[in-house]
């Protein structure tokens, strides 16, 4: 079972598990998903909160686009507590 952390939304659930499936994708193409409501801005937001918080990265250095990391696959598999990751920036 995930266990997430306080500050995640279930935007953010949605986000790890789309580049679970897809290995990369940008915040334009999942707001064309039909499984993502949310914003093209609002996704990206949420996209750099969970890379300040090691879940996702950037594909490469200024990309925007983000892949899975391997923190993020811990999470997603149950493995890691969520509330555990320490986070650059407040969201």
């Amino acid at each position: 079972m995930r266990r997430s952390a306080t500050w995640m939304s279930q935007l953010d659930e949605r986000i790890i598990e789309h580049l679970a499936e897809t290995s990369w994708a940008t915040a334009a193409t999942m707001a064309r998903d039909f499984c993502f409501t949310a914003s093209e801005d609002r996704i990206e937001e949420r996209c750099r909160a969970l890379q300040d918080a090691g879940l996702v990265a950037p594909i490469y250095d200024g990309a925007d686009m983000f892949e899975l990391t391997t923190v993020g696959r811990l999470y997603l598999d149950g493995d890691l507590d969520a509330d555990s990751l320490s986070r650059r920036s407040c969201v």
